[in-house]
């Protein structure tokens, strides 16, 4: 079977989130995943051989990409498998509205696309720990409200720091999960089998 999926204009995460989900309703045959930029190549090459599938990748036009990804009985059999068994809890901590250091407006974008991601992932966090300038993501008017909403009512739990709410001024504006202290926010990862802070 051949698929072709259009990722034109689409940002990160985006086109690897398309791949996933378009490589997953084949057994065997060739994505063609059409892309604008040389970023979304690499990250979807990564992905391909991450699958153990066969990758190839062209340039189609001015900033038009094509990414070949074939899939075989080999590769779906040695794929690997998301199994969260026995690890115990995953822990993701969130403690700022922005992602990373430099360019605020960039921050911004990158937790947004961040947040995106956690909602793709076939193993969804227990829980989501904001503290600091993190609980302003989880307030009305929060850009990643939609994602965290849908997280929760996967069964995600969110959490945010009680005084950290306090601190900004926004306690009575808490959009989604609930209120916690510091006591809870060390516990839930002391307790974890993974812990990821973006």
């Amino acid at each position: 079977m051949n698929l072709t999926v259009d990722a034109l204009g689409d940002k990160c995460p985006v086109p690897v989130v398309k791949a996933k989900k378009a490589l997953a309703t084949i057994d065997e045959g060739t994505l063609e995943m059409l892309v604008d930029n040389e970023t979304s190549v690499k990250n979807l090459t990564s992905f391909a051989q991450s699958q153990k599938c066969e990758v190839s990748s062209e340039q189609i036009g001015e900033e038009k990409y094509s990414v070949k990804i074939v899939k075989t009985e080999l590769s779906a059999a040695d794929a690997p498998v998301a199994d969260g068994a026995g690890i115990g809890p995953r822990v993701v901590v969130i403690p700022a509205s922005v992602m990373g250091h430099g360019d605020d407006e960039l921050g911004a974008v990158l937790v947004k696309a961040f947040v995106f991601a956690l909602t793709q992932q076939d193993d969804l966090p227990d829980c989501i720990l904001f503290y600091n300038g993190g609980v302003k993501l989880t307030c009305e008017g929060s850009p990643v409200l939609e994602d965290l909403n849908k997280l929760a009512c996967a069964g995600v739990e969110i959490f945010s720091c009680g005084t950290c709410l306090k601190h900004y001024g926004i306690e009575d504006k808490l959009a989604v999960g609930e209120v916690t202290n510091m006591y809870v926010i060390v516990e839930k990862q002391l307790q974890a089998g993974v812990v990821v802070r973006m």
